[in-house]
């Protein structure tokens, strides 16, 4: 069976960020941390070469393979800000039509600027993320 390309390391999470070079993006980030922190209690962690995780679980396939993932996670990525969640979830589609300009592919939600959102509601779906991800793996 093949090894999970996105693990957790040891990187400098803030190294990563400070290396974002649209300003704005980067300023995001670090706000983004900083809500991810307050909601889950976890520090950030660098997943593989460009995720940034917050806490995270063991997961078991029915096909057998099993690994640990970050329990909520975003990535600074060219286009946009991309926040990683379930493709459904309780709320999630009530939520995304309170929160603002966004996009979104399978479970991802891409965000140009935090500015163009509303924080509370991102909070909120971070939240109900988290509790669909326990529920389904605790």
């Amino acid at each position: 069976m093949s090894k999970n390309k996105t693990t957790e390391t040891n990187a400098n999470v803030s190294d990563f960020l400070n290396a974002v070079k649209d300003e704005t993006k980067r300023a995001d980030s670090f706000k983004l941390v900083e809500l991810f922190e307050s909601i889950t209690g976890s520090p950030a962690k660098l997943w593989g070469p460009s995720i940034v995780g917050f806490g995270s679980y063991h997961y078991k396939y029915e096909s057998g393979r099993e690994g640990e993932a970050p329990l909520v996670a975003f990535s600074p990525r060219a286009a946009a800000l991309t926040v990683y969640f379930s493709s459904s979830f309780d709320q999630r589609e009530e939520l995304l039509s309170q929160l603002g300009k966004y996009k979104t592919e399978k479970g991802c939600i891409y965000i140009k600027r935090l500015s163009e959102v509303n924080l509370d509601v991102l909070e909120e779906l971070i939240i109900k993320q988290i509790e669909h991800t326990q529920q389904l793996y605790n």
